[in-house]
């Protein structure tokens, strides 16, 4: 054995070679050393095995087109796998389907298989299980990587596919086998070294270059690990196809026979392993092992000399090319003892010697556990491969005939490769999924995707508060459940599945000990988490997702938006936010360790299951990892106890090597604080961030039954363990620093510094035990609350049409109309024309003819869009709409917006509030006509109500009707206005607003004021809106003069919001907001709490301007909340809207009462609602009236729910006040035959709109699209256009007919030809001009349309295009790359070429997009895949001529579009716009080039900007159309 004390140690040399050489050979190369004085050492390669092609780039010079791509190249990704042999065994099989049937015509090519592995498998310790391996060469590296939250990548790989070396062209060389659409293809190798064939060595030569790419490579993150294999081909060069087959087959029989899948190699000893006998070291120059992408490739210069500092460096590697062969860089390990004897040596202390040593190495081994008997933890392992607890255990059976409604439960698990078992073999089963916080899987970072889009496994975060619902608890009853893992933290869960008693539990765990207090579990099985899953995920299961296992994931979202708004709504800091947010700050491979008693039981209840996580917002490597990752959490449950939590936490931060976040409580922080010294040491390990929650006793028992039959005194003198002791001088005693938090902002700011100061750190979170329990009091009332009424209100569901049992609604038929009725005055929200005229849309969905539901959109002044832009998107969404799922749960937060979402692929953020309100309004009646109740009851379900700290069913036959708010006309005297006034309160109204502001001074309408109160007297209440129109200064003098009227509140009396507190507490008087709230954007509720002060007693909702339904009652319960009236306000809508705002309010009232009553306080009483506009209708939209009338007993002018629903129920639209109706546009479709340069095409064309339309729109579709992609577009602007969408030639039915051509290869489709066929189409279409609209390849089009064809074209919009290439180097490796592509999709088809072209990193957006799988199904119906790659190689970026100097001569207008995450093409669109402004020519009609050119930039969207974000794109196409008008 090689010892490592043995070696020299050279600390100053960055890179070691060892030669192993006999004797005499060592003395003669040490006397060469000394001869030259330089440095100079040659490797040479002994008896091992060649693996690929080595090429001398220098000697092939002279064949042609050696630079550029191979004919063939794409990689496939294979599903994870469980473990590692399983990840080779998929690469073996993905290798054998290519060799049978191989790319047919491909004289060169590189095929890349991927496979995700356990995390477990790394880079150094894989690579150390062939050392004995004959296959090189054998490297390793690794990189920290800084972009975003930085985290380290290691590699390691052996074999090589292919050699290259020289002296020039190495981008060329290595850029002809790495291809842009394999973004962790790479190649490794040195600069300034020479290789020499003939010896074979290698030896250090300035120019030169030797770069190797891998036949098998592992890529390592912190969060999972890819395995990867090469076969590369190339006839120039005499690697055949057979031979790059053979070669992988030779590469994988010898990895297949050198794994070892049972080994457990630690890695501090691997690289002297490496080397056996008197090894000679030679100090080298600086010959970094280096590596190139796709991406770095792209920015070299192929004609500038080899310079290092272009490349990608690593910080670590080393390089084995032959038993005798090693070179290494910075692996210090190879110089140095062992780490551990140096500690050992260096260490004073033997007893933290022992500590460190056994704690590190029990956590190596997964344990983290202090006090192992309690947690079956055994010192010693018997491991067997395949233990028989799995053969004859009944468990496959009982999950496969019994499971209607399976579980998984998952308890503490300790390693990354349990989470990873687990994670398969949940989305295998198709479970329901309930995580306990030690399980790693609680607290997940979102990697790939948006919670909840991946559906494939179901994780339940918080069963613990929905089984405080005693419904919920009774409904749930699984009947087969599987425990993987240790005991669960929850008590309550525990005691559930003690009380269900399914028919099978089967508890999966390694230890041979019973766990089974309750006698519960029906079969055990003694094995690992992976073998488990690996046994279990051979058997086929029924997949079906029940409408059992659907309701449980809907109060999973149910509970979890329950405790996100509680926590949002608190002002304060409170444990439960802490909880809840600690898992956002575990940034890169931090973990946590979380003390016992409440600490974990609020990480287990609270602790946010997703959490956004991602390395930079353009990260290419994202396609790659998978959807989400663990997160590990360590807990010293054993016995429960809390003594010695800190010591453990340190010596879990040794032994994990990892950044440690642990939360304890005070009392468990007070009685370790021994442990303060051995963190003061730091000895071998990373910082570490302690929180301690500090309530300043045993808050615990606070929350147990105990509390409640026992007086505060004996709680706080026997139980509480109150304590005074200062945090702050314990750290400072032990120079810790110290950071006390007392408000959420300053606990974010600590924890991010926690991060970057990289120091250990005590952050403590100042609390009470008061406080604290009355907070969880309320949280756990309001989370039973909200799982009753939303379980009540999904049982009820009828099932109109059922798949699997679940209950389907489908929308079948969408309508709107176009209303115009007369007011009987003007809208007091803006200047009147004159006409008194109102205008909307009416809303009419469709399930069937009985179940109809009618919505209402009315934009008026103060609202952003207009008439035209609402119908716009309502032509847009209602052609998503037609036949799709409707799955809405009402009112629950967020779910609205994610049917938007995921069933229309609409950003939520992109429709307009009012349109969003009409929709939302339409589905709620839809979902009531449909269970044939009111729109109330599907509001409110059952309306559990609180009474005497429980949940309870709520009586429906109170009142059930809202008072309503006169709202009067200032216009005229004083007097004028106050017998106004008079005369509604003999009609029956107690309540009265009155616009201000519009005066000439504060003072008059004061005055007004207090006309009115001579008049009327004080038996009314008043209120005021100044809708923003006072400055500060203006507020106050109002309210000077008013403050003896007694106003029930001033709305806006300030135009700028900051002056809101100061007018309230210099006024005195009581202030609502409005528009206020209307002006927020994103999340409104934690924008609120600047608004909490008591001054502000109101908030005015008006649902059409805040989104509609969902918001506005969350918006009303934040409100109610904070004490203040919550008040629903109509925007002069027909009856049709006011009914449901009726019902809405109604629902807002009753929630004020719930929420008044989990909070132990009186209700403040129901709010007069601003629904007075009703006034205002001297027409409406139906023939009956909507009843809203005084109540005899003079309780004000109410409405009443069951009116509202009678009215809607029985609504007949009055037909002489629709001025139009739309249902679906209808499309037109035909085909015209063009003949251009003695060829006839058949081209297929749809259109919409009025065909006499002047105004002509031609949509140009991209590559792999056809005219299809444009019918919602399409159908949305026809109102403003004859629109005509075309199949360009190669795609969807447009066919070459003939041509006069002899060789069909001869024939080439160019742009050119493309742009003379659409100018004879235009010709066809139109006398006119046309503005033609393109995306991608059509915006290239479209633009050499725009330059070329000026007298056929009135406009031109580009959506992701580009003016082309500008040097010719570019393009000629561009039409490389095309051919290549090309060639590839008639190789390997269809399918096969989709999944490689939308791997790219162009496409990231849009793979994230629901409706990316249905673009994939519509690209896969191409028919004619010959001509779609003609047309991919023909009409190349490289082949078309450069536009870029033409811009300046552009004529026609141009509205250039870009989407905000497409970098590539944003800054192309920018270029073009400078290029075209700076210097561009007057166009045709006079405009300069800044009019001629416009930019647009769209929102929440990549390249493909017309599918990801299309609403703001028809917008800006119609305000185009507009200003061409």
């Amino acid at each position: 054995m090689f010892a490592v004390s043995s070696l020299p140690l050279l600390l100053s040399s960055s890179l070691c070679t060892f030669s192993l050489l006999p004797p005499r050979r060592r003395r003669l190369s040490r006397l060469r050393s000394r001869r030259t004085g330089t440095p100079l050492c040659r490797l040479r390669a002994g008896a091992g095995r060649r693996a690929g092609t080595v090429i001398n780039v220098d000697e092939m010079s002279g064949i042609e087109d050696r630079d550029l791509p191979v004919d063939v190249s794409f990689t496939r990704r294979l599903p994870p796998a469980l473990t590692v042999g399983d990840g080779l065994d998929a690469l073996r099989r993905a290798a054998d389907e290519v060799k049978a049937s191989p790319p047919a015509g491909a004289s060169s090519g590189v095929i890349r298989f991927e496979i995700l592995v356990p995390p477990s498998t790394k880079a150094l310790k894989w690579s150390s299980q062939f050392r004995r391996s004959s296959l090189f060469p054998q490297f390793y590296l690794s990189r920290m990587l800084t972009s975003g939250p930085s985290f380290e990548l290691e590699i390691c790989g052996i074999g090589s596919a292919i050699c290259l070396h020289g002296c020039s062209s190495a981008e060329n060389a290595v850029s002809r086998y790495i291809s842009s659409d394999s973004h962790l293809a790479r190649a490794y190798g040195f600069i300034d070294m020479k290789y020499d064939k003939e010896l074979p060595s290698v030896e250090e030569k300035l120019g030169s270059y030797y770069f190797f790419i891998p036949q098998v490579e592992l890529s390592e993150f912190h969060s999972c690990s890819i395995l990867s294999s090469t076969m590369i081909w190339d006839d120039s060069i005499s690697q055949t196809f057979e031979d790059a087959v053979a070669l992988f087959e030779s590469c994988f029989n010898q990895i297949q026979n050198n794994y070892d899948s049972s080994a457990s190699i630690y890695h501090k000893g691997l690289v002297p392993s490496y080397i056996s006998g008197d090894a000679h070291v030679s100090k080298t120059g600086d010959a970094q092992l280096v590596y190139l992408d796709a991406e770095v490739l792209a920015t070299l210069d192929a004609k500038a000399s080899v310079q290092k500092g272009k490349f990608l460096t690593s910080d670590q590697s080393f390089v084995r090319f032959s038993p005798q062969l090693f070179l290494c860089s910075n692996m210090e390990l190879c110089f140095q003892n062992n780490a551990a004897k140096s500690f050992i040596k260096g260490c004073c202390n033997i007893n933290l010697v022992w500590a460190s040593l056994i704690v590190e190495e029990c956590v190596r081994l997964g344990f983290t556990v202090v006090e192992a008997s309690q947690d079956f933890i055994p010192i010693i392992l018997l491991t067997a491969d395949r233990p028989p607890e799995l053969h004859d255990a009944g468990a496959n059976q009982a999950i496969n005939q019994k499971a209607e409604q399976g579980l998984l439960l998952v308890g503490a698990i300790h390693t990354d490769d349990d989470m990873w078992a687990v994670a398969l073999l949940a989305r295998h089963l198709s479970w329901p999924v309930a995580t306990d916080i030690l399980s790693g899987l609680r607290l997940r970072k979102v990697v790939n995707s948006f919670p909840g889009l991946d559906n494939n496994i179901l994780f339940m975060d918080h069963i613990d508060q929905i089984l405080l619902s005693d419904s919920a608890k009774n409904w749930i009853r699984p009947d087969v459940v599987v425990q993987i893992g240790s005991r669960i933290t929850s008590k309550r869960v525990g005691m559930f599945l003690e009380m269900c008693l399914p028919s099978s539990y089967i508890l999966i765990d390694r230890h041979p000990c019973r766990h089974d207090p309750s006698h519960v579990v029906t079969h055990r099985i003694q094995a690992s988490v992976a073998e488990f899953a690996a046994s279990l995920c051979q058997c086929t299961f029924q997949r079906k997702t029940s409408r059992w296992t659907e309701f449980l994931m809907v109060l999973n979202s149910v509970v979890s938006q329950e405790i996100m708004f509680q926590i949002d709504a608190k002002c304060s800091l409170t444990e439960p936010y802490v909880a809840h947010v600690i898992g956002e700050s575990l940034y890169g491979d931090a973990i946590m360790f979380v003390g016992n008693s409440m600490v974990i039981r609020d990480l287990d209840m609270f602790g946010k299951g997703w959490i956004n996580y991602s390395t930079n917002g353009n990260n290419m490597m994202r396609h790659h990892l998978p959807d989400f990752i663990g997160t590990a959490v360590a807990g010293n449950r054993g016995a429960s106890g809390i003594d010695g939590l800190l010591s453990t936490a340190i010596g879990f931060a040794v032994g994990s090597n990892k950044h440690v976040f642990c939360v304890v409580g005070d009392i468990s922080f007070l009685h370790d604080t021994n442990g303060l010294a051995l963190l003061n040491q730091r000895a071998r390990r990373k910082p570490m961030t302690i929180i301690v929650i500090n309530n300043h006793g045993g808050a615990i028992f606070s929350l147990l039954p105990i509390a409640k039959t026992t007086s505060p005194q004996i709680l706080e003198k026997f139980f509480y363990t109150s304590h005074d002791i200062s945090i702050s001088k314990l750290c400072a005693a032990h120079r810790l620093k110290h950071c006390l938090v007392q408000t959420k902002a300053e606990l974010h700011e600590a924890l991010v510094k926690s991060n970057t100061e990289q120091v250990d750190c005590v952050i403590e979170v100042d609390n009470s035990i008061d406080s604290n329990a009355n907070f969880h009091r309320i949280m756990n009332l309001f989370s039973d609350y909200s799982t009753t009424r939303y379980l009540n209100y999904l049982l009820g569901a009828p099932c109109l049409k059922t798949v699997d049992a679940i209950p389907i609604d489908i929308i079948h038929a969408v309508e709107y109309m176009l209303y115009r009725i007369k007011l009987s005055a003007p809208r007091t929200s803006g200047p009147s024309d004159g006409r008194f005229i109102h205008e909307g849309f009416v809303l009419k969905l469709c399930v069937d003819d009985s179940i109809v539901g009618f919505g209402e959109v009315t934009p008026i002044e103060i609202h952003e869009e207009d008439l035209f832009d609402v119908e716009e998107q309502l032509r847009f969404l209602f052609h998503r709409m037609k036949d799709s799922v409707l799955d809405v749960i009402p009112l629950l937060r967020g779910s609205f917006s994610n049917w938007i979402w995921t069933s229309l692929g609409i950003p939520p953020s992109s429709v307009f509030p009012s349109v969003k309100c009409g929709l939302e309004m339409a589905i709620l009646n839809l979902l009531a006509s449909q269970r044939k109740c009111s729109m109330f009851e599907v509001l409110a379900g059952s309306n559990p109500l609180v009474r005497d700290g429980n949940v309870v069913e709520y009586n429906q036959n109170g009142s059930a009707s809202i008072q309503i708010c006169a709202l009067v006309d200032c216009n005229g005297s004083p007097m004028e206005v106050a017998l106004a006034v008079a005369k509604l309160v003999t009609e029956g109204f107690t309540t009265f607003k009155l616009k201000v502001g519009h005066r000439e001074s504060p003072t008059e309408d004061a005055i007004v004021l207090q006309k009115i109160r001579e008049v009327v007297g004080y038996q009314i209440n008043i209120r005021v809106d100044a809708n923003q129109k006072w400055t500060y200064e203006q507020a106050v003098e109002f309210g000077s003069k008013v403050k003896s009227l007694r106003l029930e509140y001033i709305e806006e009396p300030v135009n700028s919001v900051n002056d809101l507190i100061k007018f309230c507490e210099k006024s005195g008087l009581p202030v609502a907001i409005d528009e206020t709230i209307d002006n927020i954007k994103g999340d409104v509720i934690p924008k609120l709490h600047q608004f909490v002060h008591p001054g502000i007693v109101a908030l005015v909702i008006k649902p059409s301007v805040v989104g509609g339904f969902e918001n506005a009652t969350h918006i009303a319960k934040w409100a109610q909340l904070h004490d203040k009236m919550a008040v629903i306000s109509s925007t002069y809508e027909s009856s049709i809207g006011l009914a449901s705002y009726i019902q809405l309010a109604h629902y807002i009232d009753q929630q004020n009462s719930v929420v008044s009553r989990i909070k132990n306080k009186d209700t403040c009483g129901a709010a007069a609602h601003g629904l007075g506009t009703y006034q205002w209708l001297r027409e409406d939209v139906s023939e009956q009236k909507l009843k809203i009338h005084a109540t005899p007993l003079g309780d004000g002018v109410q409405a009443s729910v069951e009116d509202a629903h009678c009215y809607l129920h029985h609504l007949n639209i009055n037909n002489d006040k629709i001025e139009r109706t739309y249902s679906e546009e209808e499309m037109r479709s035909y085909s015209i035959q063009v003949d251009v340069d003695d060829c006839s095409y058949l081209v297929k064309l749809q259109e919409a709109g009025d065909h006499t339309n002047e105004m002509v729109v031609l949509l140009l579709h991209g590559f792999l699209g056809t005219s299809e992609d444009w019918v919602p577009m399409m159908k949305a602007l026809a109102p403003s256009a004859r629109v005509i969408a075309v199949d360009l030639p190669g795609h969807g039915e447009s066919q070459i007919l003939q041509h006069h051509v002899k060789n069909s290869e001869e024939f080439v489709v160019t742009v050119q030809l493309v742009t003379d066929l659409l100018s004879q189409l235009m010709c066809h279409i139109t006398d006119g001009e046309v503005v033609v609209v393109g995306y991608s390849m059509g915006a290239r089009i479209a633009l050499h349309m725009a330059l070329n064809e000026v007298y056929k074209i009135r406009g031109v919009v580009t959506i992701s295009g580009s003016p082309g290439l500008r040097d010719e180097a570019s393009r000629r490796r561009r039409i490389a790359t095309d051919k290549s592509r090309a060639q590839f999709l008639m190789s390997c088809g269809l399918e096969c070429f989709l999944q490689t072209w939308y791997s790219g990193k162009l496409w990231a957006s849009l793979r994230e997009h629901p409706k990316f799988d249905s673009l994939l199904r519509t690209r896969s119906k191409h028919k004619n895949i010959k001509a779609l790659a003609k047309v991919l190689a023909d009409t190349s970026v490289g082949r078309q001529k450069s536009l870029w100097e033409d811009l300046k001569h552009l004529k026609r207008p141009l509205l250039i579009v870009a989407g905000e995450k497409d970098a590539k093409f944003k800054d192309i669109s920018q270029a073009m716009c400078r290029e075209i402004m700076s210097h561009g020519e007057c166009g045709s009609d006079g405009r300069n080039g800044k009019e001629l050119c416009e930019l647009i930039i769209i929102p929440d969207s990549g390249h493909a900007v017309h599918v990801e974000n299309p609403l703001p794109l028809v917008r800006a196409v119609r305000k185009f159309l507009q200003k061409l008008h």
